[in-house]
């Protein structure tokens, strides 16, 4: 059988979760690197794609930019990489059904934060700055996203970051659907498609254009933290409250009971005698 039920796909997520708490430091802080390298490379494509288009073009660019940026997750799901959104969902879920604790949960998400910000930086800086790929006829692009991230205020980046990280955890549970490498990508594709193409916030992908602004003077250090706090926030209860925790009370309780009942069925007959 090539395809997971959503109460299977709930099943994977909850051990995905107990896997990541198990992993070690310098596996975390390597496949951390990776995811957030992987993303700025998403990010990067989709400037390339989109910054020299022609204005009467942008509705056309801006799905187009949407259509390229998902390489990244699908690098990291695919080639492997320990993505911060994503185990916001993994990690939560797996908390909740108490799986794991508070202390495993919060080390994950440390760590693969540090890895993910350094691989994002590193593109940022070696391939979008040193190399110049976003910049020259490509830097109006970067630093117009950049300040229109940083400028959003704390409500406004929070929400934001609610509906993106609802949509790239949607996209990595339909990935999960599939045990199929094509549906795995077209199940990937098309929420995290959607959630660029919205312009919601992603704390990692910002991680990659905000400090490209940084680079080039036209943003601050102090606006990027600002801005962090509230997305990441946002991906949280995107990822957790909105994907995670639902599909677990509503497929998982039922079978807990189901199975609570036919244990105690069972039971009943034995008293009896």
């Amino acid at each position: 059988m090539s395809t997971q039920t959503p109460s299977q796909i709930t099943e994977s997520v909850i051990q995905a979760g107990v896997r990541k708490s198990s992993f070690d430091t310098l596996t975390l802080l390597i496949l951390g690197f990776m995811a957030g390298a992987f993303i700025a490379m998403g990010f990067l494509l989709d400037i390339r794609v989109t910054a020299q288009l022609p204005h009467e073009w942008a509705g056309f660019g801006n799905f187009l930019g949407a259509a390229v940026f998902p390489v990244g997750l699908i690098l990291t799901v695919l080639a492997g990489g320990e993505l911060l959104t994503g185990n916001m969902m993994y990690m939560a879920t797996a908390l909740f059904s108490r799986k794991i604790g508070v202390a495993a949960l919060v080390r994950n998400w440390i760590i693969v934060t540090i890895a993910n910000f350094i691989g994002a930086v590193f593109i940022a800086y070696f391939f979008g700055h040193y190399l110049g790929l976003a910049e020259g006829a490509f830097l109006a692009k970067s630093v117009a996203v950049a300040k229109a991230k940083v400028n959003a205020d704390f409500m406004h980046a929070f929400v934001s970051g609610i509906g993106c990280n609802w949509l790239v955890c949607l996209g990595i549970w339909l990935g999960l659907s599939s045990k199929e490498v094509v549906g795995k990508i077209l199940g990937m594709w098309f929420p995290v498609m959607a959630f660029v193409a919205m312009g919601f916030q992603h704390v990692v992908a910002n991680m990659f254009i905000v400090p490209l602004g940084i680079f080039v003077g036209e943003v601050t250090w102090a606006q990027y933290f600002g801005n962090a706090i509230p997305v990441f926030l946002g991906n949280v209860v995107g990822g957790a409250v909105f994907v995670g925790i639902p599909y677990t009370l509503a497929l998982l309780r039922k079978q807990d009971s189901s199975a609570a009942t036919q244990e105690s069925a069972s039971v009943a007959p034995s008293k009896a005698a």
